[in-house]
């Protein structure tokens, strides 16, 4: 009996976290609707945006170029690794993790690589190194265009102050509720666009090309970032909800398992108890 016990313990065991699986499921899926339709709202407008102004920065002199498309020689790298603030979403922390070690340990070996949390997870797996320049995790407990604004303001002053040569963005990217691409996107400086690709571009410009140019890339890289995290956030709970809903699978398989496994112990255990009551009485008629 002690054996069947056990099963029972491990039976209810098992049906608890599943029923806490599936509840996390739910609520990753509620959050996924929102944050899907946020980040599909507004890439069209960031990418736009974007493109709208490495066209327009690429055209200005050299002499009147943005501080903010100055190619110089690499030597200090910031990496801004995006993770999310807490576990259980499979591989989508780990992933990041690997692609920012990846970048600091062979792209940029020969230079000097700083990292910039947004993400406990990050912040968590970086630390140790001594390699963060700062952690941004609060950012996902209130995440608004003017909140990220500040930290896109911190690292485009770090930049023009020559304490980074070159920064990169290391996020998911949002594809469906199961998969998520891990992209590296530069950020600063600005990555030139081709000759042929801006030869027929004819804009008229009120007032100057320059003034505009320099008014309007700040916001179009704050918009960059914030595009970046919200890529980020859906992609977050796209990744638990498809865990939850693996793992949830995966308790329900175990318990049927388990109460199989149950019952014919139980069963056993009948037959021979039955057995003694038989053995017992054909010794007592003799």
């Amino acid at each position: 009996m002690a054996n069947l016990k056990e099963i029972r313990n491990r039976i209810s065991s098992v049906s608890s976290t599943m029923q806490i699986t599936s509840a996390m499921k739910m609520v990753s899926a509620a959050k996924l609707k929102k944050a899907q339709d946020a980040i599909t709202a507004m890439r069209p407008y960031s990418n736009k945006l974007t493109e709208l102004l490495q066209s327009l920065s690429a055209t200005l002199d050299s002499d009147s170029g943005s501080k903010y498309a100055d190619q110089r020689e690499v030597k200090n790298v910031l990496i801004v690794a995006i993770t999310s603030n807490r576990g259980l979403c499979g591989a989508f922390n780990s992933n990041i993790i690997k692609q920012v070690n990846a970048l600091k340990d062979d792209t940029y070996a020969n230079n000097n690589v700083s990292v910039l949390a947004i993400g406990k997870k990050a912040n968590d797996a970086f630390s140790k190194s001594g390699v963060v320049l700062a952690n941004k995790s609060e950012v996902f407990d209130d995440l608004t265009f003017e909140n990220v604004a500040s930290i896109a303001q911190l690292i485009m002053d770090n930049f023009i102050q020559g304490e980074f040569d070159k920064v990169e963005l290391v996020y998911n990217s949002f594809k469906n509720a199961a998969t998520q691409i891990v992209l590296t996107e530069q950020f600063l400086p600005i990555v030139p666009v081709e000759s042929d690709a801006i030869a027929n571009l004819d804009y008229i410009f009120e007032p100057s090309k320059q003034e505009i140019v320099e008014t309007l890339i700040p916001k179009s890289l704050k918009t960059q970032l914030f595009k970046a995290i919200r890529d980020s956030f859906a992609s977050e709970h796209g990744a638990r909800m498809t865990a939850m809903h693996k793992a949830t699978d995966n308790a329900t398989e175990l318990r049927d398992q388990l109460k199989l496994t149950y019952n014919k112990a139980r069963q056993a255990a009948i037959t021979n108890e039955i057995l003694e009551i038989v053995g017992g009485a054909e010794a007592l008629n003799n």
